[in-house]
């Protein structure tokens, strides 16, 4: 059997996965239809909330999954910088920027949820304002493993002018921190090889499977439930995620070993 926390050994989605991220679409009729189930997910307590979107995603494609917090009772906001090119001058300073007015603005400490790419940045200011940042959620991120374990990797290359085999930075990304994390992924995830998106294992830390395409995480019914679910807890609380008995069949358990 090969070694699963062997960097070197995790290759990139198949191309059968890749062609079926079209089920994106399936997946936000069927949220749809779940929306009076999501109803129920636990309401928060009106801390801020700053949602970063992926590789050439903007917050148009953050649309539903900010509007469903904010109806959970989130202060929520898109990262503000249109199009996500990568980590180009002046990016981490203006997210940065952004999370301490948040948190002097209204007091509190801020959650990140961070999709792809944009969980990669949430790791980012997890890491550099831990008094800032209340918990970090990533969605099918590439937090660990191999940089070009991705589909997406000459793109990013191409929009960033950036190597993705920079080394200091994938590396810092993938760091543990003081701040509760959360990454869920897809094991059908046709962009990020699963096994890059998972953390380490910690007392703050928690890989948490759904099913469903990478480029449908954000409108997945399961994703939202369970990041409305890991919002909801109390400031210095954190608990590790337990589906309640109705929804556990969206959770499969898989197993998944964590990077180290």
């Amino acid at each position: 059997m090969n070694n699963l926390n062997n960097a070197a050994a995790i290759a990139a989605p198949p191309r059968l996965l890749q062609w079926l991220e079209w089920r994106a679409l399936g997946e936000m009729a069927a949220t749809a239809f779940a929306w009076p189930t999501l109803a129920l997910a636990p309401r928060g307590d009106g801390h801020p909330v700053l949602v970063l979107p992926g590789l050439v995603a903007s917050d148009r494609s953050t649309v539903l999954l900010r509007g469903f917090l904010r109806d959970r009772g989130y202060e929520v906001h898109g990262w503000g910088q249109g199009r996500n090119y990568g980590p180009r001058d002046g990016v981490r300073e203006a997210m940065l920027a952004q999370l301490d007015q948040l948190h002097a603005s209204s007091g509190r400490k801020v959650s990140l949820v961070g999709w792809s790419l944009g969980g990669l940045y949430a790791r980012t200011l997890a890491r550099e304002r831990p008094d800032a940042v209340r918990n970090a959620i990533m969605l099918g991120s590439p937090i660990g493993g191999q940089p070009r374990a991705t589909n997406a990797w000459r793109l990013y290359e191409l929009t960033s002018g950036r190597s993705a085999d920079d080394a200091e930075d994938w590396a810092r990304s993938g760091e543990a921190g003081s701040v509760p994390a959360t990454s869920i992924w897809s094991r059908s995830d046709g962009v990020v090889a699963w096994r890059n998106s998972l953390l380490a294992p910690g007392k703050r830390a928690e890989n948490i499977s759904v099913c469903g395409s990478h480029l449908g995480l954000g409108a997945n019914a399961a994703v939202l439930y369970a990041v409305a679910d890991r919002l909801a807890q109390p400031e210095g609380e954190w608990q590790p995620f337990k589906a309640p008995a109705m929804l556990r069949a969206l959770y499969p358990k898989v197993d998944a070993p964590s990077q180290p």
